[in-house]
């Protein structure tokens, strides 16, 4: 068990995890996840079979425990074109070299939590992902109910493009799941059919200023044969409306 007032001041490196990291890394899995991992994953992480990972440790620990892991990320090299979001790559992902690295597990004990170890952790994948010419994102999942995870990675700037209904069954009942990713090396999202109806909502919109536009011009225009009184009147009036379109435009979010 870890203890942290015990360590005042920690001091987190990372590293990559090794065999030695067994016992604590399935025991950390087992403490902090709703999900059993098989023996077997554990063996291909400490052992390099198929995933890439790195852990976190506080080398200011005393009795021995300074190598050992507080923090964990794994994670694994796909095709693009064997994957889920093969669809949300903004290149030819039919191509056999477009990879992406999918996060698999991440977690820091609880005692070190609010130390920035995540971000950490998360920044690693990145700049590793970001390291090959070929990968063109960085995704996972995240169950709906985990805030903490999805306040990390909407900061970390990752972009929530799905969820997943009953994406996860567990102990007997279906949760919903997000997917994030974060592209690198000229990865981009393309058009989604939600933004093709919002762009073509804003299109309509704009054909609607258009209008209203001329047909302000052409009351001017009217205006200008009225008597004076009345035309400071009705360009007050103009000026008003013309305000107001542009303080809707600045106003409209798309969250």
């Amino acid at each position: 068990m870890v203890d942290l007032k015990s360590s005042h001041h920690p001091t987190i490196s990372y590293r990559p995890i090794q065999p030695s990291d067994l016992e604590v890394l399935e025991r950390i899995h087992g403490d902090l996840f709703p999900i059993r991992y098989e023996s077997e994953f554990f063996h291909n992480v400490v052992n390099g079979r198929d995933i890439v990972s790195w852990g976190a440790v506080d080398s200011s620990r005393p009795n021995g425990q300074s190598d050992e892991l507080i923090g964990f990320v794994t994670t694994r090299i796909i095709l693009a074109k064997e994957s889920e979001i093969e669809d949300l790559l903004g290149v030819d992902s039919s191509k056999s070299d477009q990879t992406l690295v999918y996060i698999l597990t991440l977690g820091v004990v609880e005692s070190y939590r609010n130390l920035g170890i995540a971000t950490s952790l998360v920044r690693e994948v990145i700049k590793y992902a970001s390291s090959f010419p070929t990968c063109r994102a960085v995704y996972l999942h995240v169950i709906s109910y985990n805030s903490p995870a999805i306040h990390l990675y909407k900061k970390m700037s990752f972009q929530c493009v799905r969820r997943l209904y009953g994406f996860y069954f567990i102990n007997g009942q279906h949760y919903d799941s997000y997917l994030f990713i974060y592209y690198v090396n000229g990865g981009r999202s393309p058009c989604s059919p939600l933004e093709l109806v919002t762009l073509a909502a804003t299109y309509i919109r704009s054909g609607f200023k258009s209008m209203a536009a001329r047909l302000r011009k052409s009351e001017e225009k009217k205006v200008l044969r009225w008597p004076k009184g009345k035309e400071t009147c009705c360009l007050m009036t103009a000026t008003q409306n013309k305000r107001s379109f542009t303080t809707e435009d600045a106003g409209c979010q798309f969250v």
